[in-house]
């Protein structure tokens, strides 16, 4: 692969975030001393310095392809970073503490483009799976499922408490009643508002008081039948007033 150094050197300085910073001791590939570097890493890239504030990368590790493993030695909090290769340089850093190692490993191991598209891929999966669960738990109702199911108002909740009222309510001369509905054996209410009862249910506003009867006045059955009679027999009169007020309209008098 042909890097471009400048390209590199002022990625390396810029002031873009680094995903992890810090001291590390590189082990050289001809001497086993190891020389004290300050690392940045930054994607799949790890630049080292000779100092914090050097201007300029003494070198880049680019992390893909490549193992990170822990050293089985005596040195202390010891790392390898191995590429699949016959021919290939390991690069082998150590740590001040363990804490220092701990986060270099898990930061190197998740640095390359390989591990990202497996993260990728498996969130991928994983969202297909909620998707179909979603498709499957609501394709039959309506409803949403029960951690999103909304409840009910409290205008809901006082539609379901009222009683079911007949599709047809009785008449009595041609007005609905309401002492013929639900709970009609109950006294009325005299306080002049409907209210509740102890269940809860409401009650059904009061009847207007009926006209008296006077002494002269004969008491009508209040009955649909009756009611026809009346009806007929002012009908009958209307009629006879019509007829005579027509022929004296014809017929004038001198």
């Amino acid at each position: 692969m042909k890097l471009n150094e400048r390209s590199l050197a002022f990625y390396a300085t810029c002031d873009s975030p680094a995903d992890n910073a810090g001291f590390l001791y590189k082990r050289g590939e001809r001497h086993t001393a190891y020389h004290r570097r300050w690392f940045v890493l930054k994607g799949n890239m790890l630049f080292y310095f000779e100092e914090r504030d050097s201007r300029e990368p003494v070198g880049v590790i680019v992390l893909e392809g490549c193992n990170v493993e822990l050293c089985e030695s005596n040195e202390g909090f010891s790392f390898a970073i191995r590429f699949g290769g016959a021919k290939s340089r390991t690069y082998v850093l150590a740590a001040e503490s363990q804490a220092d190692m701990e986060s270099w490993v898990k930061s190197l191991s998740r640095a390359s483009f390989d591990y990202m598209r497996l993260v990728v891929r498996e969130l991928e999966k994983q969202l297909q799976e909620m998707s179909r669960g979603l498709a499957g738990g609501c394709g039959g109702s309506r409803e949403p499922p029960g951690p999103w199911k909304t409840k009910p108002s409290g205008l809901e909740q006082c539609r379901e408490r009222l009683p079911a009222l007949p599709a047809i309510l009785p008449k009595e001369n041609g007005c609905a009643v309401w002492n013929n509905v639900l709970g009609a054996d109950r006294l009325p209410d005299t306080s002049g508002c409907g209210g509740h009862d102890e269940d809860g249910s409401p009650r059904p506003p009061p009847l207007p008081p009926r006209r008296r009867v006077s002494n002269g006045e004969a008491a009508v059955a209040e009955s649909p039948s009756t009611f026809c009679r009346l009806h007929e027999q002012y009908s009958r009169e209307v009629a006879r007033l019509r007829q005579d007020w027509q022929q004296r309209r014809r017929d004038p008098r001198p």
